[in-house]
């Protein structure tokens, strides 16, 4: 199929999915640009064949200045050296040139003695010759040259025209050098930016360094199958990236755009729903506001009939005060009036008494009656009164009292005559006191009702607060009456329909990816269980990787395990077999996948039995060569790459020796 049909094929399929004119699938996939077109990569391999090494040693191994040549053919080398003698080096100068920037296991100490590193490399069939300059550990000077052939490299560290070798890139430091090479692989190797997104709210690009993971193998310990990220999917799209799975990339990309997309009209409505909801809470609470300011309000105000002139109320209550205290006064007059009157009533009773029963008494009648002595003021007690009474002799003086009891009935009428006046008298003041006493009561009862009336109506106190109560009342009903009620968020048609185009293209593109998966899958599967038992993975029956790279493990006569939990040794070897069963079925179906390129650092280290690195080593030159497969492998184990290895694949340091 052309590029024109697969194009038009996958945008009517959109438009037929999302249900829209094929004009806006277009216009959506050039906003973003995204790809329509799901052409097969370039083939990118990647080959390396010479390192120059120069520089000066410091310390107690070999001190002094080295220039060192490194070739590397087809198939397997093996660097062998004792530890600490520069194998590791070589696969990290490896990556530094290749990768464009060095893994951390490069040891600063190691750097500073390089003073020139020169590569050669075939990538993607274009000769490449990577030359760095660096002083103190960072580059100073790189140029990455071309050529006819990759013969014509040799030796050369400058551009020469006349015999056609050119550069690609120059760079003056470390950092440029790692930022060019990024790129100018990306464009070769044929391979798009990994894009994922980040907490859905935005996206995280990863670039060539991400894909060089699956080109220096990480060690056994590590959990990812492929690559040196485990986190956002990355294993699982390079698996798909270097089985060439129609639309990896592009399905990637799209899934990001879309999650983004989704996860920002998400937020807005979800924002939008927050704030009606607030809204809907700042209205009850304006309106309870305005509730209990009516109550506080009422509780201010005075009752019925009582909202009269402050200066009034106060007036008549001094008034009624007044008047209380005058009736007061005439109370207490009537009072000391009536008290006399009953006095001189019960007096003249007595009297009468008296003169009735005693001639005494009579003969005295009109004389005076002291209450005390006239002379010495002394008090004239009861006794001399009643011995005066029933002896006949004076209270006063003592004597006895004698003369005829004249005319006593005129004496008893007219004591008659006094008790009656006395009485009228004492009935008339008792009149009186009681007249006073019901002003008395009338004006104290008005008096209260004033003061009440007082209390409650509005006082220099009160006044404050009811015009600030009055004030939050008119407050709230003006906040209340300007409320911007919660607006449902309007649907924004073009933005759903973007989502829904971006959704139905990864739909069309992960069913299509999930298709061409099942098929390749298979023969992958049984590839990796193959390769990984004659590297010496123990009772493996069979495994089984989806396309997020996760490999499951069947042992024989066992329950199904994961890659992740496999011992550090078979983890390593299971990661080399799915690299090279990778390459071996694309070769058989023709796609371009995985740049055919491992470097593999002291994999007997990786908790290997001796027996176990033996077979991984024969199998793996055998494998290589079958496979069009380079491999670059370290070894501390000078008996093992002899026993094992052919003796033009051993690049090899005298025991104690630096490899260079």
């Amino acid at each position: 199929m052309s590029t024109v049909q697969s194009e038009v094929l996958l945008e009517a399929r959109i438009a037929q999915k999302a249900g829209v004119e094929v004009d806006h699938i277009r216009d959506v996939f050039t906003e973003y640009g995204l790809p329509l077109v799901i052409s097969p990569a370039r083939p990118r391999s990647l080959h390396v064949h010479r390192l120059r090494v120069a520089g000066e040693r410091t310390g107690d191994v070999q001190p002094g200045p080295f220039d060192t040549p490194l070739s590397f053919g087809p198939g397997l080398t093996a660097l062998v050296a004792s530890n600490f003698r520069g194998k590791t080096s070589v696969l990290e100068l490896l990556t530094w040139c290749l990768r464009g920037t060095p893994r951390n296991e490069m040891q600063n100490r190691v750097r500073g003695w390089l003073h020139h590193v020169d590569l050669d490399a075939t990538v993607a069939g274009e000769p490449m010759g990577f030359r760095i300059d660096l002083t103190d550990g960072e580059i100073t000077s790189a140029v990455v040259l071309t050529g006819s052939d990759i013969a014509s490299l040799a030796g050369v560290r400058a551009p020469d025209p006349g015999r056609g070798i050119t550069a690609l890139l120059r760079a003056s430091s470390t950092d440029s050098y790692a930022e060019q090479i990024a790129g100018l692989m990306l464009r070769r190797m044929d391979l798009q930016p990994l894009v994922n997104s980040f907490k859905e709210t935005s996206t995280q690009t990863h670039g060539w360094p991400a894909y060089f993971g699956a080109v220096y193998l990480p060690a056994g310990g590590d959990k990812a199958l492929l690559g040196e990220v485990t986190s956002n999917g990355l294993p699982g799209r390079l698996l798909q990236v270097f089985l060439d799975l129609p639309a990896a990339a592009a399905l990637t990309r799209v899934k990001t755009v879309h999650d983004v997309r989704a996860a920002e009209d998400k937020a807005r409505r979800t924002a939008a729903a927050a704030e009606a909801a607030e809204r809907a809470s700042e209205r009850e609470r304006l309106e309870a506001d305005l509730a209990r300011a009516h109550e506080q309000l009422a509780r201010l105000l005075p009752g019925d009939g009582e909202d009269a002139s402050l200066v009034d109320l106060a007036k008549n209550a001094v008034q009624l005060a007044r008047a209380l205290a005058d009736a007061q006064d005439e109370w207490d007059e009537a009072s000391r009036v009536f008290r006399r009157a009953r006095t001189e009533r019960q007096q003249a009773a007595k009297l009468l008494n008296d003169v009735t029963e005693s001639a005494t008494a009579r003969r005295l009648f009109h004389g005076l009656n002291p209450a005390n002595c006239p002379r010495c003021d002394k008090d004239i007690d009861d006794a001399r009164r009643n011995q005066e009474q029933h002896a006949g002799t004076c209270a006063v003086c003592a004597r006895e009292v004698s003369g005829d009891d004249e005319e006593p009935q005129e004496i008893t009428a007219e004591a008659q005559n006094r008790l009656e006046t006395s009485a009228t008298v004492e009935a008339a003041a008792k009149e009186n006191l009681e007249r006073a006493e019901a002003d008395v009561d009338r004006l104290t009862q008005q008096l209260e009702a004033a003061q009440g009336q007082l209390r409650r109506a509005q006082s220099a106190a009160d006044l404050p607060a009811r015009l600030a109560a009055q004030e939050n009342v008119l407050r709230l009903e003006g906040a209340l009456s300007v409320f911007r009620e919660p607006e449902t968020p309007a649907t924004d048609a073009a933005e759903a329909k973007t989502i829904n185009i971006l959704a139905a293209a990864a739909d069309l593109l992960e069913q299509d990816s999930k298709a061409a998966a099942d098929a390749l899958f298979r023969e992958v599967n049984k590839e990796i269980a193959d390769l990984a038992t004659s590297f010496g993975v123990p009772s493996l029956q069979s495994v089984s990787i989806d396309r997020g790279a996760r490999l499951r493990i069947y042992p024989l006569g066992s329950k199904q395990e994961w890659f992740k939990d496999q011992t550090a040794g078979a983890r390593l070897r299971l990661r080399i077999a799915v690299v090279i069963a990778l390459l071996r079925v694309g070769r058989r179906y023709g796609v371009s996948t995985h740049p055919g390129l491992l470097l593999i650092d002291s994999p007997k280290s990786e908790e290997m039995q001796s027996a176990d690195a033996r077979k991984l080593f024969t199998e793996l030159a055998t494998v290589a060569a079958e496979s069009d497969l380079q491999v670059v492998i370290t070894t501390a184990d000078f008996e093992l790459a002899v026993a094992t290895l052919p003796a033009d694949t051993i690049r090899q340091a005298e025991a104690g020796a630096s490899l260079w």
